[in-house]
This record gives C-alpha cells, structure tokens and sequence, in this order.
C-alpha cells in the first residue's frame, strides 16, 4: 500500500475511534464526578484516611489538599528511589542518586514524567511498579480532579464549595484509570508486550556475541502510561522499543489511549454544566489544532529538501521502519498537544520545521486536547480571555455560561497564561548564561538553543519528552528541570482553583439577547484566535532563534 494512504487511513481510523469514544466516555466521567453514591471501597479508603466523603471543600481548602498530596508524593517517591538497593526486586541496582531521585520524583508527580535515566539500567521492578506507575494512576486523577472543582465552579451559585479532592481523586482512580488499564494491558501482552518479573536474560546472538534482553511489568504500566498522558518509558528507547510497542497496530492503540480521555472530556464538561453544544464547541477548537498539528509535521517529515532527505526519499533518520514517517508523525504531534511525552521517535532528529511544530505544540500549553483534565482547564481559562476580549469589543460586561467575568476572574486567567511561559523563558535564559551548563549542549547553533527551549518547554507544560541532544544528568540539571515541572504544575493549579472558587460565588447572569453566544462557530473562530496570538505568540522570539533559524537557514 502506499505510505501516504497508509497514514491516511491511519489517521482516519484514529479519527472515528476518538468520535465513537467520544460521548459515551465522556458521559460515564460526568457521571462519576457527580454521582452522590460510593461504592464500598471508596468508603473504606476514606476511613483509612480520614476523610468524610460527604464533605465539600472550599476552594483554597481543595487547593490545600492537592499541594499536601503533591508534596507527601514527592517525599514518598524520592524515598523509594533512594531506598531502592534494599527493596525486593531492586535487581541488583543501587540506590538512586539523589539529583536523579528529586527529579524523578518530581517529574512523575507533576504527571511529567521526564526522565534523566534508563529504565532498565536502573530502576529495580518493584519501584516501576509501587513507585513510579502509581504516581502515573494519581497525577492524572489529580489533573481530572481540579477540572472537576472548575466546572463546578461554572455550574454552582452563591457558594464556596467546589467539591471534594479526595472523592475525586479516589474515584477517577478506583472507577475509571484502573479498570481500563487492567483491560487494555490484557489486549497489550496479547499484542506481543512483554509482562513478567524477570532479570535481564543473558542470550547469545546470530553473530555470536552476548546480549541482555531485559524484561520487566511492561504491558501494565504501558497502558496507564498513555492513558493517563504521563509519557515515562520502562525502557530509555521508550515507545521506540519493541518490547514497549512491539508492531503498527499496537503503535496505533498507544496514540488512541493517549488522546481519548482528554477528547471525551468536553463531552464531560458539556453534560455537568447542562450544555452539550458548549463541550462540543470545546473539542472543535482542539481538534482543529490537532489535525493542523498532525498534518504540517507530518508535511515537514516527508519533504525532500537536502541530500540525506531527498536520497531516504523522507527524513526517516531516528524513526522505526516498523512505524514509518505518518506513524511516527501522528504520535509526535498526538504526545506534544497531550502531556504525554511519550515518544516513537527520536524528536531530535526530527526536521527542523518538524521539531519546530512539535515545541510549538508545547507552547500552545498542551490543550489540543491536553493532559488529563490539565488540557481541559487549560482550555477553559482561555474561554475566559475569549469571552472577556470579545465583551471589551462591543461594550458589554463579559459573561460565560451565566458568570460576569470582572478584573478578579481576569486576574486569575491572566496569571495562569503569564505562569508557564514565564518559567520556560527565564529557565531557557538563565540554562543559556552559564558557560558549565552550555557544555551539556551537545549541537552547536540554533538547534543546541532549540534542545535547552525544548527541555524547558516540556518540563514546564509537564510534557516529558525531549530533543534528546541535552545531557541533563548533572546536579544542576536535575535540579532546575525538577522546580520547573513543580512550578509548572502547581501554580497553574493555583489559580485554576482560585478562579472556580470566584465563579461559584457569584449570582448567575440570565441570558439576553446581548450575550456572547459561546457554542457557534464565531466562538469556535475567536478562540482559536485567542489560543493563537495570546498563548503561541509569547514564544515566538525563542522559536525564531532556534528552530525557525534552523529551519530557514
């Protein structure tokens, strides 16, 4: 068949699977968040934490509650790793070094999932499995979990309370995380990944030489690694590696599970605030940002221009034949619009234009159709700006599924914008003035610029992937990188939180013949626009001295 119908048909496929998914996913997590009945382990697991599931909280106590678990996360994580070489399983690794365990810990925590290490050199199986695929189930019910407390926000009146982040977390994890993941890594070991507790087995290859062919949990914490848009790889090659994704279709099942939550829910969002038509102007916008996404990187993979290319008949440097160039471009553009980070390919050999696409993604704060949850409120937020913008073109005060939108709503909206471009920017200056850190820059010009902007983009929007070109084992590196994923997580967070306490306080607004209708395709049109020139526009002075200089050179 030819390549580029292969891919078409591919993507197509992708296509009618996410819109089949779409309303009855979407349905069943609405129905989870707002289900007055617990089921009975639920029960038993907020006795033995002491919560009373029945309880609301106000905003900044919510709030309390995610920073609290976010830290008691962190703690627990870098003591696993560094208590690994006395842990059953630990394979005969040592000890986590301590740079490397503050940013693993933080990295899983944030849902980053960045990883300054390979797997199956040094992680022991049990912390794979107790450690850091835990942190893989509750990072993303944390993300679903204060989306929940924003639209709650847009849908309550006159209250302070916003919810509870236990229910929450727990359901999303006990309910929907869970179950599907015990499913889909039964259809994952059937597709040919590896599942089992073995050592490395030592073989001798067709040459005659030795080999060591690790084995490990894969199929169980692959599943939730793309399902719940993490991104951290059993093994350093990650989804590149045969054991981790073994043949095209399982390829295709991974790009599917890392998009379908976040598609499904504006279906969510829709359903909980009584309005479909405004879920399904939601998942316009993304998925027109997704298809553009998909199609120029795809364009730039293929085109012939310099020898190398023009000889491969496509960049095919740093890709799986087993994959191709539209496999592996569909993924590229799928785990950056997410905060997956997963990856097929190697990003750092992918064209410069291409890589530019797949930062820009990043930049555009990963909500086409984002992490878990994260991709929703983040979308959300710029409804907001959109929805303010267009009251101050027509000389109206701006409201939003019955909510005015004054200087406080603002205030939190602009702060979450300003938030992860701020510590991209000023992490990529600060990494760029010290001469001990340039060395770990391997590529010389725009593209070595083009690895740390890419390195601080990810970690910051808690992507996880990485040009690769970077060595960033060194204590200052794990260092930085680690408070950026942190920043980059909590503080959006924050004001997130902040802005559905506001909402819910307020009186609701009727609609009149004077209000901005926000589910037609006008509304579609401004938000893009606003996406565009308020989010990916900040960025553009970094991306004009990295890939856009390599690109046009």
């Amino acid at each position: 068949m030819n390549p580029t119908l292969a891919g078409f048909l591919q993507a197509l496929a992708l296509v009618a699977a996410l819109a089949l998914s779409h309303r009855p996913l979407g349905d069943y997590l609405a129905h989870t968040l707002t289900s007055a009945k617990h089921l009975r382990v639920e029960r038993g697991v907020y006795r033995l934490i002491g919560v009373n599931g029945d309880s609301e909280q106000t905003w900044s106590s919510y709030l309390r509650s995610v920073l609290a678990f976010s830290a008691v996360s962190v703690l627990f994580l870098y003591a696993f790793l560094r208590l690994q070489n006395h842990l059953w399983l630990s394979l005969g690794f040592p000890a986590v070094k301590p740079a490397t365990a503050w940013n693993t810990a933080a990295s899983f925590v944030t849902n980053t999932n960045w990883q300054s290490y390979s797997g199956e050199s040094a992680m022991g199986h049990l912390v794979q499995m107790a450690g850091l695929a835990v942190q893989n189930f509750l990072s993303a019910a944390v993300g679903i979990a204060v989306l929940a407390a924003l639209i709650r926000g847009f849908r309550r009146n006159l209250t302070d309370r916003v919810g509870n982040f236990w229910v929450d977390l727990v359901r999303v994890t006990w309910r929907v995380l869970l179950p599907a993941s015990v499913v889909l890594a039964i259809v994952f070991v059937a597709a040919g990944m590896v599942e089992n507790l073995h050592a490395a087995a030592q073989v001798t290859t067709l040459s005659g030489g030795g080999q060591s062919i690790p084995g490990g949990p894969v199929a169980s914490q692959e599943v939730i690694k793309e399902l719940g848009t993490n991104g951290g790889g059993f093994y350093n090659a990650n989804s590149a590696h045969p054991f981790e994704n073994p043949n095209p279709l399982t390829n295709w099942l991974e790009v599917y599970l890392l998009l379908v939550i976040s598609f499904s829910l504006p279906r969510t969002f829709g359903t909980m605030v009584g309005d479909h038509r405004q879920g399904y102007a939601i998942v316009a916008v993304m998925a027109l940002f997704w298809v553009a996404s998909a199609a120029l990187l795809t364009y730039f993979e293929w085109q012939h221009s310099g020898t190398a290319l023009q000889a491969a008949g496509a960049a095919t440097e740093g890709k799986e034949v087993r994959f191709g160039i539209a496999g592996s471009a569909l993924f590229a553009s799928s785990t950056t619009l997410t905060s997956t980070g997963a990856v097929n390919a190697a990003h750092d050999s992918l064209t410069p234009l291409g890589g530019g696409v797949a930062v820009f993604d990043m930049m555009l704060g990963e909500i086409a159709p984002g992490g878990t949850g994260s991709g929703l409120y983040g979308m959300l937020v710029l409804a907001v700006v959109a929805v303010f913008v267009a009251g101050l073109m027509v000389g109206r005060t701006p409201e939003y599924l019955g909510k005015k939108l004054g200087g406080r709503e603002i205030k939190f909206a602009s702060l979450y914008i300003l938030t992860t471009p701020a510590v991209v920017l000023i992490g990529t200056g600060v990494a760029m003035t010290f001469r001990s850190e340039r060395a770990a820059i391997l590529n010389s010009g725009p593209h070595g610029f083009s690895e740390v902007l890419y390195a601080f983009t990810s970690c910051a929007n808690n992507n996880g992937s990485a040009f690769a070109g970077l060595t960033v084992t060194s204590t200052w590196w794990n260092t930085a990188l680690g408070l950026v994923m942190l920043f980059g997580r909590l503080l959006p967070m924050v004001f997130v939180l902040a802005l559905a306490g506001s909402l819910a306080q307020q009186h609701p607004v009727p609609v009149t013949a004077g209000t901005l209708p926000t589910h037609r395709p006008l509304f579609v049109g401004m938000l893009s626009g606003v996406v565009l020139i308020v989010v990916g526009l900040t960025y553009f002075p970094a991306l004009a001295l990295g890939p856009l200089a390599e690109g046009l050179h």
